[in-house]
C-alpha cells in the first residue's frame, strides 16, 4: 500500500516547480516580501506533511498487525509480539523522520515559497502573517490544498527511493515476526 502511495504521488508530481529557491532568496522578489513569505510559511506547518505521510502507512501496518496477532497468535504471545512489532515500527519512523523533515522543509522552500510570493502581494502577506480575519484568509485557504499537494507529491518523489526499500524491509521483518508468532 505504501509503495503504491509513494509511486502514485511520485508519478503525479507536477513539473515546473521552482527547484532550489528559498524564501530568503526567491529570484526577483524584494527582501521585504521574502521575509513576509517566510513568516507565513513558519505559521503554516507544512513541514509536518512528510512526517504525516510516513506515519500514516506505519500506523495502518500496526493496525493490520494487531488484527493478525489477535486472530492468529496464541494469547500468551500477543502482547510480546505487538510490543516487538511496535518497536520495529517506532524505530523505523525515528530513523526516517529527520531526513524526511529536512527534505520536506527544502521542498516547502522550493515549491511553496515561490507560490506564495507569486500569488500574494506584500500587503496580503502581512495580513496572513498576522492571522487577521479578512478576505485574504479565504484566498489563502483556497491555495492551501494546492501547496499541500505540491509538498506531498514532491516529498514522495524526493524520498521514495530511500524509504521504499526500507519500508519493504520493515514489512518483511514484521511478516517474519507474525509468522514466527503464529508458528509457521
Amino acid at each position: 500500500m505504501l509503495r503504491t502511495m509513494w509511486m502514485t504521488m511520485a508519478l503525479g508530481a507536477g513539473v515546473g516547480l521552482a527547484a532550489g529557491a528559498h524564501a530568503e532568496g526567491i529570484t526577483g522578489v524584494p527582501p521585504a516580501k521574502q521575509a513576509l513569505v517566510q513568516r507565513v510559511l513558519d505559521k503554516m506547518g507544512l513541514e509536518s506533511v512528510g512526517l504525516q505521510m510516513l506515519q500514516a502507512p506505519v500506523a495502518d501496518m500496526l493496525r493490520q498487525s494487531r488484527v493478525v496477532v489477535q486472530s492468529r497468535v496464541p494469547a500468551d504471545k500477543q502482547d510480546a509480539t505487538m510490543k516487538d512489532i511496535t518497536a520495529e515500527a517506532t524505530k523505523f519512523v525515528e530513523q526516517e523522520s529527520p531526513g524526511l523533515r529536512t527534505s520536506t522543509r527544502a521542498i516547502v522552500q522550493s515549491s511553496v515559497a515561490p507560490l506564495l510570493a507569486q500569488k500574494f502581494s506584500e500587503d496580503e502577506l502581512k495580513q496572513l502573517a498576522g492571522i487577521l480575519e479578512s478576505p485574504v484568509l479565504a484566498k489563502f485557504e483556497s491555495v492551501v490544498p494546492e501547496m499541500k499537494k505540491a509538498v506531498g507529491e514532491n516529498v514522495a518523489k524526493a524520498n521514495a527511493a530511500q524509504i521504499q526499500p526500507k519500508m519493504t524491509a520493515l514489512q518483511n521483518r514484521v511478516g517474519l515476526k507474525l509468522r514466527a508468532a503464529v508458528g509457521q
